[in-house]
């Protein structure tokens, strides 16, 4: 399952801060995984489902809302 930004109001775009979950690890449905920020304010991403974190993109990188940044694969 992809790992998406959520629709967050009128922004266009966030930037991913930081990973709190390492590639290949294991996380809980609603976990705390991933922290974006988009217009000076900090957002945290959880996991929809639980599984191995796969496919994350780089911190720094800039996404839209809507956007895959990782895919939890069942487990």
């Amino acid at each position: 399952m992809d790992l998406v930004v959520p629709d967050l109001g009128e922004v266009e775009a966030v930037t991913i801060v930081r990973w709190l979950r390492a590639e290949g690890e294991e996380v809980e449905a609603g976990e705390a995984v991933a922290e974006v920020e988009a217009e000076k304010a900090v957002f945290v991403i959880e996991a929809p489902v639980a599984g191995t974190l796969r496919n994350r993109k780089p911190e720094g990188t800039k996404v839209r809302p809507g956007e895959a940044i990782a895919v939890i694969q069942p487990g």
